[in-house]
């Protein structure tokens, strides 16, 4: 039997019937539609806003701990300790691309830098893209050398892009744009 637009139906449960409010008692939602009685959410409009307790002081106030904001444009750093390369028998050239290997640091996307917590022994020659001042000195008088590497990452161009234009003084001082004075760039003296 061929298959045709009749047999074409959707599955059980998958389409419901929009609920119909305020259409009379023996629909089971009439007279308030669901809304209960009175007060501020039972009216039409907007209702309150997110976050009000009826005049009480809002959680986001009561808990100081849950103010501020977090940055999405934070560059993600990989961090590793002078005390982590010794403990991994690392020896001669580090490079990110050695640490990765051997699973040190997540991946090669993010930028490295290198802290001081720990012992090192033997001379190392370590590439990385920061250092603090501490692993330089450790590295260094251990006999090893601190490379700083070039950031590629894209967390050098995920910066908020700012609205507003840098001040040129010449420009400024012509008034450009402003009644009276030159309204083009380009008819500005430099």
């Amino acid at each position: 039997m061929p298959l045709t637009l009749l047999d074409l139906v959707p599955d059980e449960g998958a389409k419901k019937k929009k609920k119909r409010v305020g259409r009379g008692t023996g629909s089971g939602h009439g007279k308030t539609s669901g809304r209960g009685t009175k007060g501020q959410k039972s009216r039409s409009g907007p209702g309150v806003r997110r976050g009000f307790e009826g005049g009480q002081l809002p959680l986001m106030k009561r808990m100081p701990y849950k103010r501020g904001f977090t940055n999405i444009f934070r560059a993600e750093w990989e961090v590793v300790n002078i005390g982590d390369l010794a403990r991994h028998d690392l020896s001669g050239e580090v490079t990110p691309q050695v640490l990765h290997d051997r699973g040190i640091i997540r991946g090669l996307e993010f930028p490295l830098k290198v802290l001081g917590t720990g012992e090192i022994s033997g001379p190392l020659n370590v590439s990385a893209h920061a250092f603090s001042v501490s692993a330089r000195g450790a590295i260094e008088a251990a006999g090893g050398s601190a490379t700083v590497l070039e950031r590629t990452d894209r967390w050098l161009t995920a910066r908020p892009r700012s609205r507003r234009l840098t001040i040129d003084r010449n420009l400024k001082s012509a008034r450009l744009g402003k009644a009276g004075g030159p309204q083009n760039r380009d008819d500005v003296p430099s």
